[in-house]
């Protein structure tokens, strides 16, 4: 189960989200489903490339996982700079060295 960019910036930052109602609620009740059945959890964190953008700048309150994300088990924590939870992580090679071969979203 991959979970992208669940950060305080969506939360408390210039960029809330706030539809559907209890998606939040969902994304962690799918965390927690998955951990009970053995299932990878891999969280997927959104950092600014450069110091230029005051948005998911590394270290900043509003980068940190939202902190019910933050303390649940993961697998794996990867961090990304493009849209794109793929490119340029080391994603792909987790998965496909874990032998996973289907995943599941679950975004903000």
């Amino acid at each position: 189960m991959l979970v992208i960019d669940v950060q305080n910036e969506y939360f408390t930052g210039k960029l809330p989200v706030s539809h559907p109602p209890g998606s939040f609620d969902n994304i962690l009740r799918a965390m927690d489903a998955a951990r009970s059945h053995r299932v990878s959890v891999i969280v997927v964190q959104h950092t600014a490339r450069s110091d230029a953008s005051p948005i998911f700048r590394k270290g900043t309150h509003e980068w940190r996982l939202h902190p019910a994300v933050d303390l649940r088990p993961r697998d794996v924590l990867i961090e990304k700079n493009w849209p794109d939870s793929f490119a340029e992580t080391g994603l792909e090679e987790w998965v496909e060295g874990a032998g996973i071969d289907t995943l599941a979203f679950a975004d903000t």
